[in-house]
């Protein structure tokens, strides 16, 4: 018997990343020792008060499904924080609280975009935004963007591209690279994607994690962005699989319908104990304080190992290596790197399939002993 394989699944590209922590896994469960600067995972806990709401909440018995939009309170929260941080006043009912921002793309992609529509986003860049529009039929149009542009899509690269462009997905600070753009670049793209009736959706979620500028919100530029954010990075609550997007009116139905059927609602004991991150500012900065210190002993000491190609790190918890210098395949690179120093890093084909052979990712999530001794052993390395 021969039963048919959907080839959404065939041809879809792995995500590298996770390969690469797998890897990593099993050379810990061989008993050997690895220092995790591969994945965008913070290596600090959920503050106290988001675990002492999770606890009450149990013993309390309230864990059930909620409204596919989200518990009203979490939703008055997050509008709540528009304003505190951006001074934009944001409708709850603009809100919808969803499994992750991973759960945001799916849902807004599929609501706004058809099969065979064209998403432009640049490359370097997260890989489930193509690898998600893939699986939808819809299709992702890289612009190759390079340091002097920041790594980051312009108004200029996105005229080069031949033929009409349905969406623009926009990262700032970005993934893999950690840039940023400014107000005035923003409101640029903004206003191309208002003349030539691109929509615009920003990715927001390593909002809060910056270094000497302040991330501008979309809804600031357009106020019919699809904004998307979640509470893996800044509250450093990845495993509580929580996020949150901003919809424009036109897609907020056609949204709620789709979560309704995909998901039904995010997990309700995340909900709960999401509200009560937004209290926890004191805490949360004082982990981007120790990321910022990791940045800082990296930009230092892996020039002296031998990188010294590095992206500008404006926010999040990442730095972007171009090591053709050392290698044309960065995929064999890391594999030699973790097997021969512990080290895991990404290779930059995840976020790049055309030049990411000639490029790495670190990141500085984790704890400052693992990062000051992966330093240590790279410049005994190389």
């Amino acid at each position: 018997m021969v039963l048919k394989v959907s080839s959404r699944g065939l041809e879809v590209s792995p995500f590298i990343v996770m390969d690469v922590m797998r890897a990593a896994a099993q050379r810990e469960a061989a008993g050997d020792e690895v220092l995790h600067l591969e994945v965008g995972q913070p290596g600090t806990p959920a503050p106290a008060k988001v675990i002492e709401a999770a606890k009450a909440a149990l013993d309390s018995d309230l864990i059930g499904y909620t409204d596919a939009r989200g518990n009203p309170g979490l939703r008055g929260r997050i509008s709540q924080h528009y304003r505190e941080v951006y001074d934009l006043a944001v409708d709850p009912e603009r809100v919808m609280v969803t499994t992750g921002s991973s759960g945001g793309f799916l849902v807004s992609f599929l609501a706004a975009f058809n099969p065979g529509d064209r998403v432009a986003l640049a490359a370097p860049g997260y890989p489930a935004y193509r690898n998600i529009l893939q699986a939808l039929g819809v299709e992702a149009v890289l612009l190759p963007s390079e340091l002097e542009h920041r790594f980051q899509p312009t108004p200029e690269l996105l005229a080069r591209t031949a033929g009409k462009l349905d969406g623009l997905i926009v990262a700032s600070p970005s993934n893999p690279t950690g840039t940023m753009l400014d107000g005035a670049q923003f409101a640029a793209l903004s206003d191309y994607c208002a003349e030539h009736d691109i929509r615009l959706i920003s990715d927001e979620i390593y909002h809060g994690i910056c270094y000497g500028q302040e991330a501008v919100c979309a809804l600031a530029c357009n106020p019919d962005a699809i904004v998307i954010n979640s509470f893996s990075k800044y509250f450093s609550m990845t495993g509580w699989r929580l996020g949150w997007m901003i919809l424009p009116e036109d897609l907020l139905r056609p949204a709620e319908c789709l979560a309704q059927n995909l998901f039904i609602s995010a997990p309700a004991l995340s909900q709960i104990a999401g509200e009560a991150a937004f209290g926890c500012r004191d805490v949360l900065d004082g982990y981007v304080a120790t990321y910022a210190g990791n940045r800082k002993r990296l930009l230092t000491e892996l020039p002296k190992a031998g990188f010294d190609r590095l992206a500008p790190a404006d926010g999040a918890f990442y730095i972007y290596a171009d090591v053709a210098h050392l290698t044309d395949d960065s995929e064999a690179f890391c594999q030699r790197m973790l097997a021969e120093t512990g080290v895991a890093a990404t290779p930059g084909v995840d976020f790049d399939p055309a030049r990411g052979h000639h490029f790495v990712r670190f990141s500085f999530a984790g704890p400052t002993a693992d990062i000051a001794e992966a330093a240590r052993r790279l410049q005994s390395w190389l």
